[in-house]
């Protein structure tokens, strides 16, 4: 069968369309890179937001419309929370992702049986309650510099404004050898980053009765593993920021200074609303003790506005806040209705309104990446390379630095392959990208 993949969403939902390409693969069968080629349609669904859903259903119209001869399958967040039909062949949930070749070829067969008529049969599971992580295996990223590895499903946090615990169910944790397995297959394949990441990454081990530590010691193995140079982390819970946690990653030698701190509001009435389990006092202790460790580290975050009820006062404390912790980018969201939260049922606040907050504060989130990255003039950096491309009759190769600034460089006359790891001297910046003098 020739098959279409269409990723919606965040990096874990990446990981997974790559994962359940490599399982098509691996059965004999060919990816395509447009959906009117393809026998097979899969749309990798999000459900963050309302308007992700929106799309997640137009998608699936879409490739059903162009190419009706296609079986369009619906995986993913959307497809498990949605109350209404899916407009797809096959829905499978969040995680039943590993039985995709299994029921599209069960599917084709009971179709050519005539069991079925196209169009008209759905397989649909009920929400994923089960606790046991349902692995993959080892999953090899088609972009062939950086590397995923998902360690951890499920939240249990319940925050009011948001669907995922409901789309991904409950905590549970990946063995931690299987982890470390896929760390030394990427590896052993030429990646030199690895970022560690699932939908609630502090929550690794929970389910086993587990603190924080847990995470620190698959952290410690895959630092370990031979070949790896750098190591990356996914999205932070800040109460997770212990001591002993920073000072355990201090030791690991490949950690990237990078660290993206969910924060969600400024505001610590709104934080209280949104059932976030600390304050503001306290998630800037967490930044300090860390930035104590990691003095150029990269702070990134999530800022959602027009949360129900925020005043014009508590926006204001969000725009202050941010720029007293000096954040080197924000991720802004205007506020989504989630049928089925505690937010839902709240004071809701005018769609204008909360665009023209998430406007100012991404205005914001502008200047302060713009800062952060002059603050490097000077230093010292290394990039992954990730594009090398030709301009104006000089090849420049461009990366990301450890600390997560996407950084060029003239190559100079010398030679360098995708992949690779350059050391330099950051010249200068423009706007939150930064220009790089190779070393070595």
């Amino acid at each position: 069968m020739k098959v279409y993949f269409l990723t919606l969403g965040c990096r874990v939902n990446q990981y997974e369309t790559d994962a359940a390409r490599r399982l098509f693969l691996d059965n004999g069968h060919i990816n395509v890179d447009t959906p009117e080629e393809a026998d097979v349609c899969i749309v990798n669904t999000c459900s963050v937001t309302g308007e992700a859903d929106r799309k997640s259903n137009q998608m699936l119209r879409r490739m059903a419309k162009n190419n009706p001869s296609a079986v369009i399958v619906a995986m993913g967040c959307s497809s498990e929370i949605s109350s209404g039909e899916v407009p797809a062949d096959i829905v499978i949930g969040t995680r039943e992702k590993n039985t995709v070749v299994t029921r599209v070829e069960e599917f084709i067969a009971a179709r050519e049986n005539k069991a079925l008529s196209h169009k008209t049969s759905h397989i649909r599971p009920e929400v994923s309650k089960t606790d046991e992580y349902h692995d993959f295996g080892t999953v090899l990223s088609p972009e062939g510099t950086r590397a995923f590895i998902k360690v951890e499903d499920g939240c249990n946090n319940f925050c009011t404004y948001c669907i995922i615990p409901y789309a991904r169910g409950r905590v549970v944790s990946r063995p931690e050898d299987a982890c470390v397995k896929e760390a030394e297959f990427l590896a052993q394949n030429g990646f030199k980053e690895i970022i560690v990441s699932g939908i609630h990454l502090c929550s690794y081990g929970k389910d086993q009765g587990k603190d924080i530590t847990a995470l620190l010691e698959l952290l410690k193995k895959i630092d370990a593993v031979p070949g790896l140079e750098r190591l990356r982390l996914g999205s932070l819970e800040p109460k997770s920021m212990t001591p002993g946690f920073i000072s355990g990653l201090k030791e690991l030698k490949h950690l990237c200074p990078h660290f993206h701190l969910s924060l969600q509001s400024g505001s610590d009435t709104v934080l209280k609303r949104m059932n976030r389990k600390y304050d503001t006092a306290e998630y800037e202790d967490r930044v300090n003790a860390l930035r104590n460790e990691f003095p150029d580290m990269s702070l990134t975050t999530d800022i959602i506005t027009g949360f129900p009820g925020e005043t014009e006062e508590e926006f204001e404390e969000t725009i202050s806040y941010a720029k007293k912790l000096k954040f080197a980018k924000i991720h802004v969201f205007p506020y989504s209705v989630r049928e089925g939260t505690k937010a839902a049922d709240m004071p809701q606040i005018d769609m204008g309104v909360r665009k023209a907050r998430a406007k100012r504060l991404i205005e914001v989130s502008d200047r302060l990446s713009a800062e952060f990255a002059y603050a490097m003039t000077g230093k010292e950096a290394e990039i992954l390379i990730e594009k090398i491309e030709d301009k104006d009759g000089k090849l420049v190769v461009e990366g990301y630095t450890a600390n997560y600034i996407r950084t060029f460089a003239v190559c100079e006359g010398r030679e360098y392959v995708k992949g690779s790891i350059v050391k330099g001297v950051i010249t200068g910046s423009e706007n939150e990208t930064c220009l790089m003098s190779i070393t070595v």
